[in-house]
């Protein structure tokens, strides 16, 4: 991949454990340190290319929700996409000094009204809770949960995003070369009434299926989902598990994975393969150069031939 060209446009979505990962403590502290960690790997993708990053907000959401049960889910999802938006933009900006702007932007994002995840939860949210803990909230909240090994974790709605409001600005901005943090936590998911009014609406949409969209309406050449894991398994957690290198969108679809972790991610690089005949790699952020060299993570190609393993 050329480092010089400046047209090269990636997309880079960071997962919710990019500033809160599973057993540590949600302080200010922690999520600056992991903010750290990003913006060093991310900036080591920019080089002459233009730069999107989304990120996740499931970690972070879930606790604003548990520490203001009053305030409506796209409240809060505005809360964390300016709270985690505000740590990887200063992080970038000492990453990569002088050399390039950086700006963070509250995204809304339309969804429909009338989608059938509003009556079937499925998005994962916040801190995971034992049985009993669970069982609490359920009759005190009305909450739904979803049991995850031996424990328990938030579910709520997540609409498909059909359309970026501020997708004019995104692309005045990316085009002239800023790094820009968007569509955080999937956005500020939103309807418009028939008089054209925007509300926004209790649920949080999927970061991956967002950016998917945010790379198709850019025209980005690839699409870096990065995550805690290097890369997409078949037969995940079995001792005969395999990590798949490259494949089609065609290929890839013939497998199943896990609805609230891998099969967005795994749906979102299809989409916008097949869509753009572009590139969405699927791996662990520390990996993140290599994966878009083709050097590590799963590649997801048009091009690709039958379903490559790593030995």
């Amino acid at each position: 991949m050329d480092q010089g060209n400046a047209s090269q446009t990636v997309v880079a979505a960071l997962g919710g454990n990019a500033l809160l990962k599973r057993d540590e403590t949600p302080s200010a502290e922690n999520q600056r340190r992991n903010a750290q960690t990003a913006a060093a790997v991310l900036s080591r993708l920019s080089g002459g290319r233009r730069l999107a990053v989304t990120h996740g907000n499931g970690p972070q959401v879930g606790l604003l929700a548990l520490q203001s049960p009053g305030d409506p889910l796209d409240i809060l999802d505005a809360e964390s996409e300016g709270q985690i938006g505000y740590l990887i933009e200063q992080e970038l900006r000492s990453a990569l000094g002088s050399s390039r702007p950086c700006v963070t932007l509250l995204t809304q994002v339309a969804v429909d009204a009338a989608d059938p995840a509003f009556g079937s939860p499925t998005k994962p949210i916040g801190p995971f809770y034992d049985k009993g803990a669970s069982e609490d909230l359920a009759r005190s909240r009305g909450w739904t949960f979803v049991r995850v090994g031996d424990q328990y974790r938030r579910c709520v709605a997540s609409p498909k995003p059909k359309r970026i409001l501020p997708m004019d600005v995104v692309r005045m901005l990316v085009e002239q070369g800023v790094v820009t943090v968007c569509a955080g936590g999937g956005g500020i998911p939103v309807v418009a009434s028939a008089n054209g009014r925007l509300r926004g609406v209790e649920a949080v949409i999927d970061k991956d299926l967002s950016s998917a969209l945010l790379a198709k309406e850019l025209g980005a050449a690839v699409l870096l989902i990065l995550t805690d894991v290097d890369g997409v398994y078949v037969r995940w957690g079995q001792p005969d598990a395999r990590l798949i290198r490259r494949v089609s969108p065609e290929a890839m679809r013939r497998f199943s994975f896990a609805a609230g972790s891998m099969g967005p991610k795994v749906d979102a690089a299809c989409d916008f393969v097949a869509a753009t005949g572009g590139v969405a790699a699927i791996g662990a952020m520390a990996d993140a150069p290599a994966i878009l060299a083709g050097q590590a993570g799963t590649r997801i190609t048009a091009d690709a031939t039958g379903i490559d393993y790593r030995d």
